[in-house]
C-alpha cells in the first residue's frame, strides 16, 4: 500500500519504536523488502539515492516498478517511496514522477538557503500529500561520492527547521554513512535529546543504520528517533551471500549462472538483514 511517511512516523514517535529506511539497489533489493515487511507487518520506507536512481534509469522507473511490484504482491503495510539525500532539483523531479516522500539535504548549504528552500519544499510538500525530511548538521561518510565529516547539529538550528512544518528531521549526532571505524567514538546522545526537545513534535531521523550497537539503537529511539535508514549491511549481506554461492561453484551446475537463480541467495540474505532490523527497531506488527 503506497503511502507518504507522516502517518507511520507519527506513530513510530508516540510508539517509542523506529521505522526502518531500506535504501533499494534494483529490482531485486525491492522485491526483498517488500516482501519481508509484508511478513512482519512492518511498515517499510524505500530510500532512493539519486545514483541508485541513475543505475535504474531514473527516478520515473524506479516509481513505476515500486507502484507496480506493490500492487503485483498485493502489499498490504504502508510502503513510503523516499528520496535520499536529494537536492532541491532532485525533490522537485521526485514530486513529478511519483514518489510520495521527499528528503531535501540541504545541510552543506547555509543554514538560512538551507531553511530558505526546505520552506518552499514544505509548501510543495502539502500541495501534493508528500512527507518531507530536512537535514541540519551534515552526516558523516559518502553518500553518492560527497565525502562528510559530520558534525553535530546545531540545536537552535533544528528548531527553526521544525518551526517550517517539516515532517521528519534528519540531524548529525556523530553518526555516518558506511562502515563505521574502529576509532568511532559512539552517538552522541547529550546532542540527541536537546535536538529532541528543541524539534518538538518532529520525528527524528539517524541515518548510517548500519554497524550502530543495538543499545545505543535503542537509546536513539527512547530520545526520539523514529526513522533510522540502512543501506551498508543490506549490500554486505548480498554481496557475502553471492559470493558464497560463486565459490562453491553453484553457478557451473544446473544452469546456475541464470541470473534467477544467482541472485535468489543475495535476496534471501538481504531478507534476514531486514528482519534484524525491523524486529530490533520494533515496528514488526505495528503496521
Amino acid at each position: 500500500m503506497i503511502a507518504n511517511a507522516c502517518e507511520m512516523s507519527a506513530k513510530a514517535r508516540d510508539g517509542r519504536y523506529a521505522v526502518a529506511q531500506i535504501n533499494i539497489n534494483n529490482l531485486e533489493w525491492t522485491k526483498a523488502v517488500l516482501e519481508t515487511a509484508e511478513e512482519l507487518k512492518s511498515p517499510i520506507i524505500l530510500g532512493v539515492s539519486k545514483s541508485a536512481a541513475k543505475y535504474m534509469a531514473g527516478f520515473s522507473t524506479v516509481a513505476a516498478m515500486v507502484r507496480a511490484m506493490d500492487a503485483e504482491l498485493d502489499i498490504s503495510v504502508p510502503v513510503a517511496l523516499h528520496l535520499d539525500h536529494g537536492t532541491y532539483e532532485d525533490a522537485l523531479a521526485c514530486v513529478k514522477t511519483g514518489f510520495t516522500s521527499i528528503m531535501f539535504d540541504g545541510s552543506r548549504l547555509s543554514i538560512e538557503e538551507n531553511l530558505e528552500k526546505t520552506k518552499e519544499l514544505v509548501k510543495i510538500a502539502r500541495e501534493k500529500g508528500l512527507s518531507l525530511e530536512a537535514e541540519v548538521g551534515s552526516i558523516g561518510g559518502v553518500e553518492d561520492g560527497i565525502v562528510g565529516m559530520g558534525e553535530i547539529a546545531n540545536p537552535e538550528h533544528c528548531a527553526l527547521m521544525a518551526a517550517l512544518g517539516i515532517d521528519l528531521l534528519a540531524a548529525g549526532i556523530g553518526n555516518i554513512h558506511g562502515i563505521y571505524p574502529k576509532d568511532w567514538k559512539g552517538l552522541d546522545f547529550d546532542a540527541l535529546a536537546k535536538i529532541h526537545e528543541a524539534a518538538g513534535a518532529v520525528p527524528l531521523v539517524l541515518h548510517g543504520g548500519t554497524g550502530i550497537p543495538e543499545e545505543m539503537i535503542k537509546k536513539a529511539i527512547s530520545l526520539g528517533v523514529s526513522k533510522i535508514n540502512v543501506n551498508t549491511e543490506c549490500q554486505l549481506s548480498f554481496a557475502a551471500a553471492t559470493r558464497g554461492y560463486i565459490e562453491k561453484g553453484l553457478d557451473q551446475t544446473n544452469k546456475g549462472y541464470d541470473p534467477r537463480k544467482l541472485l535468489v541467495p543475495g535476496a534471501k540474505a538481504i531478507k534476514a538483514t531486514i528482519k534484524e532490523k525491523i524486529q530490533l527497531f520494533g515496528s514488526e506488527c505495528k503496521a
